[in-house]
């Protein structure tokens, strides 16, 4: 189907005039109907300067910058409705005091809402919010598809002008910058649909009968074995800062392809060969861009060359309702994978093996045969072909035994043809399953015997993270906040090798396309302050989700005062830290993440570290756990700014009934010993204040006797300075024989002296105060004096003061 009959069949009505007017933009591109892809030369001669202008202008300024302010104006209204929504159910809610109210109380429980309201009322109230929150979910939806269409209208409609005016004028790169400039295909709805999640179940739960309490979510299924995946990409530029930071917490995972399990550590990151199916319409590719429920994939995939005859895993994943996947898998030999996929072979002879090797009660044979049946029917009734081969190289991260955190980091990805569609001109031999002279002569990365339009090369790696349960990693937060990563959630290998090979046969779009032609290196420092500003809009959106059931709190976000992990500043610095999401947003993103553990049917896990392209359980960095907030404010009310010091300032939690504190502790007991480098540190300590001690009193002293006995400015301040040496050099002796007395005593009081340094500037800027005021005196004499005055004294004072 062309475009521009998707997109009349796409518009919602109520909208219709705010759709890119493609029809309108083919005429001035100046379409005839012929063969677009080989215009004649009497149209490349009849196009002109003031059409080129014509045609920018409607593109990238009039068009784009119409959807996009429709886009701005439709989303700000369904936020405006929203929290008019939240408006009328909090009379029925629990009710919530500002810090700053008198009172004290950040919550005030008033369980039933308004009590002078009855049910009938309250009954009225919430089917009228029922009513508005349906509508405000369907015009989402609409929304979303409205920003879809309209990006694949520009797409296209740069791709169709430089296609038949490229020789003289390229659209292309104009309108990615327009694009990045208007993202009104970035808008971030998590924050909208988890506030309309809370409503709902708020009005469901009184419309039921239940009281306005708390979300729980114990009741669901907590997906502790459950993995939730991050997809990123990385620059070249920055894969080794990333490699290294990884590596300092995890080790790399060496595979052997043949027998899974780990290999010698001198053998190179297996290179992994996935073969994607889809029929002519592409069907597969559509469910899975636009995320339709029930969208499913189908491929094959092995380790290394298949001529080193790998195990081969014909793979068939579904994405159920609430992001979970459904996963059917068994192995298949090279030889049976033909007549399979023609149905003339139902792996009889697999099916037998594993009945006689795991008896008949085991019921391993039965899901086998059922996984063969699902698949086989599955490629016949769809028509499915081999479209799509994906080649990369794996590093895998992980603690052997320890699989809570898994990283993988997949480099030199090459999307290549392997369709048959074009009779005329197939890329496959339409009899084979594979394109034979890739594998027959063991091509590698980057494929140089391969057509320009059969093969795209993606420019950066692809770091996926996959954490195991709830549990959140101080470092995996700082990097998914870094400045090293761009994130691409959802990110699918099939979906962006079919969008940038096939797409004269697609008519839908990933938002990422555009960006992948665009530098994705990010100034650290404007990549944290970016950070800190989400950061302190998500705040804002979660302290309006919290109302109803009581459990949000005042929007007091304060930015971090730290560098992003790798920046130049620091790379030990912690980056990104803030308040963590509330209560009811932050379980809400947990139960969506890991709603249902992935099913995995047919034959176990062959291969230790699986591909995870098409997973359904993915994450949003946005939602996983944030670090708790840091700055000045954790330095009061004391004015210590040590870390030994802020760990003894934390108010010690208040203990059981029957427990004490211990009057001793086991640590100790027996002989002091204390390492060398305590003592030299305190010592260390002590000589820098002698030196400071000793600059002083030689100043003093030399200002002292230079001054003579008539100057009495010189003297005073040499006065001053005697006294700041004499107290620099008492303290620093104190505070060595105090940290002493410490140190044997294994005291745990703070070691911080404030006091002494305080005292040190404050007496050095009250003398530099004198020393300006007596200057400034001086000054002020010798022009008051008359003319014949003798100014000998004056005037030597104030050369003292002058050089001082």
């Amino acid at each position: 189907m062309r475009f521009g009959s998707q997109l009349r069949k796409s518009i919602y009505r109520p909208w219709r005039d705010q759709y890119i007017d493609y029809d309108k933009l083919k005429k001035l591109l100046k379409e005839d109907g012929s063969d677009p892809g080989s215009p004649s030369r009497t149209e490349e001669e009849e196009w002109t300067e003031e059409d080129e202008s014509a045609f920018v202008e409607e593109l990238v300024n009039v068009q784009l910058e119409k959807v996009h302010n429709f886009h701005s104006e439709i989303f700000q209204k369904l936020k405006d409705q929203t929290n008019d929504a939240e408006a009328k159910l909090n009379p029925l809610g629990v009710g919530i005091k500002d810090e700053g109210e008198e009172g004290g109380s950040a919550i005030e429980e008033t369980k039933g809402g308004d009590p002078d309201m009855s049910k009938e009322d309250k009954k009225r109230i919430l089917e009228e919010v029922l009513q508005i929150l349906d509508n405000i979910t369907a015009e989402t939806n609409e929304l979303e598809k409205y920003s879809r269409i309209n990006y694949t209208g520009f797409l296209k409609a740069g791709k169709k002008h430089d296609r038949r005016r490229g020789q003289s004028y390229r659209v292309r790169p104009l309108l990615q910058v327009r694009l990045a400039s208007l993202p009104f295909y970035k808008e971030d709805y998590s924050p909208l649909l988890y506030r309309l999640s809370a409503m709902y179940s708020f009005c469901r739960q009184n419309l039921a009968g239940k009281e306005a309490r708390a979300l729980s979510f114990s009741d669901s299924q907590t997906g502790g074995e459950s993995f939730t995946s991050y997809k990123f990409w990385v620059h070249p530029d920055n894969l080794w800062e990333v490699k290294t930071i990884i590596l300092r917490r995890l080790p790399v995972l060496v595979y052997n392809p043949q027998t899974s399990k780990v290999a010698e550590g001198s053998q190179p990151d297996p290179t992994i060969t996935s073969i994607y199916f889809d029929n002519p319409s592409f069907s597969l590719y559509t469910t899975k861009v636009l995320h339709e429920p029930d969208a499913s994939s189908l491929r094959l995939r092995w380790y290394g060359q298949l001529a080193d005859k790998p195990e081969i895993l014909l793979e068939k994943k579904t994405i159920k309702e609430g992001n979970s996947s459904e996963e059917q898998r068994f192995p298949i030999k090279e030889k049976y994978i033909q007549p399979f996929i023609r149905g003339q072979y139902k792996m009889e002879k697999s099916v037998a093996k594993m009945q006689e090797r795991s008896g008949d009660d085991s019921g391993k044979a039965d899901e086998l045969q059922k996984s063969v049946d699902d698949i086989q029917s599955f490629i016949l009734d769809k028509q499915l072909q081999p479209v799509l081969r994906a080649n990369y190289s794996r590093t895998a991260f992980q603690i052997p035994g320890d699989d809570r955190i898994r990283i993988s980091l997949d480099t030199n990805l090459a999307l290549i043809r392997e369709d048959a569609i074009d009779v005329d001109r197939p890329c496959r031999e339409p009899d084979e399953w594979h394109r034979k002279e890739i594998d027959d002569s063991e091509m590698e990365y980057p494929f140089t015997g391969i057509k320009k339009g059969e093969i795209n090369r993606f420019p950066f790696a692809l770091l996926e993270i996959k954490v195991k349960g709830g549990k959140k990693y101080p470092w995996v937060t700082e990097l998914m906040n870094s400045h090293l990563v761009k994130e691409a959630t959802k990110f699918s290998k099939f979906v962006h090798g079919v969008a940038n090979l096939f797409e004269d046969y697609v008519n839908s779009f990933p938002f990422w396309l555009s960006q992948v032609e665009t530098d994705i290196r990010r100034d650290p420092h404007e990549a944290f302050e970016e950070e800190q500003e989400r950061k302190a809009k998500e705040a804002q959106d979660d302290f309006a989700v919290g109302s109803l059931f009581g459990t949000r709190s005042s929007p007091a976000f304060k930015p971090a005062k730290s560098s992003p992990v790798g920046s130049p500043a620091t790379n030990k610095g912690s980056y990104a830290k803030s308040q963590s999401l509330g209560k009811a947003t932050a379980e809400m993103s947990r139960k969506a993440s890991v709603a249902q553990a992935t099913k995995t049917t047919g034959r176990e896990n062959t291969v230790d570290e699986e591909d995870s392209d098409d997973d359904g359980v993915q994450g949003d960095r946005h939602e996983y756990g944030t670090m708790p907030a840091a700055g000045l404010r954790n330095l009061f009310p004391s004015f210590s700014t040590s870390k030994y010091a802020r760990a003894h300032q934390q108010k010690q939690q208040k203990l059981p009934p029957g427990v004490e504190v211990p009057s001793y502790w086991i640590k100790d007991q027996g002989a002091v010993k204390v390492e060398p480098k305590v003592w030299l540190a305190n010592q260390r300590t002590f000589i820098k204040w002698q030196h400071v001690s000793v600059l002083l009193a030689s100043l003093s002293l030399g200002l002292f006797n230079a001054a003579g006995q008539h100057n009495t400015v010189a003297r005073s301040l040499g006065i001053v300075y005697t006294v700041v040496a004499v107290f620099a050099g008492i303290w620093g002796w104190a505070v060595y024989y105090y940290r002493s007395k410490l140190i044997r005593e294994r005291s745990g009081k703070d070691f911080d002296m404030q006091l002494g340094p305080v005292v040190v500037c404050i007496g050095l800027i009250f003398a530099l105060c004198l020393n300006f005021g007596f200057k400034y005196k001086a000054l002020l004499e010798i022009r008051a004096s008359e003319p014949g005055t003798n100014h000998t004294q004056t005037t030597t004072d104030y050369m003292f003061v002058s050089e001082l």
